[in-house]
């Protein structure tokens, strides 16, 4: 059997020691303008005594600021003596994307979310996945991985988890979702979940969730609040924090098969027909695609394959084949 080579990335703080830490995670990274430099990636761990391990990142993707923002607020003010276990904050998982404002990787062009469980002699992306895969999901009893929609989608606000096999953390996952108190909360469907941070926290049992909290490459005072009120009350549901949940209602929203997607098989210019949050039904027109080589030619119409809630949309007005132009899911609650 061949054996895993140890992984590069090193701490620069003690994941052990009691008290309120703020260091990096520092990669190698040998490059043209920095013979011996670094990829230096932001850690906060706050500790105190036992209990449970809270691991919170945002950043996965680079242009998705919900999370960046709430988990940088947290790690300036999380203090030692209001927690009950350990929190472990990464508020730029994909450090390299966050400051290029891109989704994937501007060294590698690696998308994170879709690198696991990565490698320790691969790409940078790779390595770091391997170290979330190897060393922080592993320390971890509970997971809050914050998304949005990034340049190219826009959701309703939701928190989400995905339906598992094992139904005691399937019921723990969705608990901690609903926990979140999001205006929505989604069970998520993924139409390839091969790769993803999501799916490799789960396969170790840890309790997962997540968020689609907007998007259009930029965050909105009332989506940032969102997030920060999310995570608060995840860390009181899971024991981490003391006080009470500032509860909110929430729809509950299904994704149950594949239907619930709308592809473009066109290039061109969007019209979207409805808006996100509005009831659609089975057969209506929800987008157009107009063509930007020639007027007069008729725009391609897009229907929905089901009745349901818009909950997510193409952005900005540009799409091209095989872009999702929207998501329609289930209404359950």
């Amino acid at each position: 059997m061949t054996q895993l080579r140890d992984n590069p990335i090193s701490p620069t703080l003690d994941f052990e020691r009691d008290g309120v830490q703020h260091g990096y995670l520092k990669l190698p990274y040998s490059r043209d303008d920095s013979a011996w430099g670094a990829v230096m990636i932001p850690v906060t761990v706050v500790k105190n005594g036992s209990g449970p391990t809270a691991l919170l990142t945002g950043g996965n993707h680079g242009d998705e600021y919900e999370g960046p923002l709430a988990l940088s607020k947290l790690a300036q003010r999380l203090r030692a003596e209001d927690v009950t276990g350990r929190v472990i904050i990464v508020p730029f998982m994909n450090t390299p994307a966050v400051q290029a404002g891109s989704r994937t990787s501007p060294i590698d062009k690696g998308n994170l979310n879709r690198s696991f469980p990565g490698k320790p002699d691969g790409t940078v992306t790779q390595k770091i996945a391997d170290y979330f895969q190897r060393t922080l999901l592993p320390m971890a009893d509970v997971v809050l991985d914050i998304h949005s929609g990034g340049k190219t989608l826009d959701f309703l606000p939701f928190a989400a988890c995905h339906v598992l096999p094992d139904k005691a953390q399937d019921a723990a996952c969705a608990a901690g979702m609903r926990a979140f108190a999001a205006p929505y909360c989604m069970r998520m469907l993924e139409l390839d979940a091969v790769g993803m941070y999501d799916t490799a926290a789960e396969e170790q049992g840890k309790v997962f969730v997540t968020t689609e909290l907007g998007g259009g490459g930029s965050s909105t005072a009332k989506s940032l609040a969102i997030a920060e009120r999310g995570v608060r009350n995840l860390l009181i549901h899971f024991g981490l924090l003391q006080g009470e949940i500032e509860a909110s209602e929430s729809v509950m929203l299904d994704m149950p098969d594949g239907d619930c997607f709308v592809a473009s098989e066109d290039d061109g210019l969007l019209e979207m027909c409805r808006d996100l949050g509005d009831r659609v039904e089975k057969g209506e027109v929800i987008a157009r695609v107009h063509s930007l080589r020639r007027t007069g030619a008729p725009a391609s119409e897009y229907r929905a394959r089901r009745s349901g809630l818009l909950a997510a949309r193409h952005f900005p007005g540009l799409v091209q084949c095989g872009d999702t132009l929207a998501v329609i899911a289930k209404v359950v609650g």
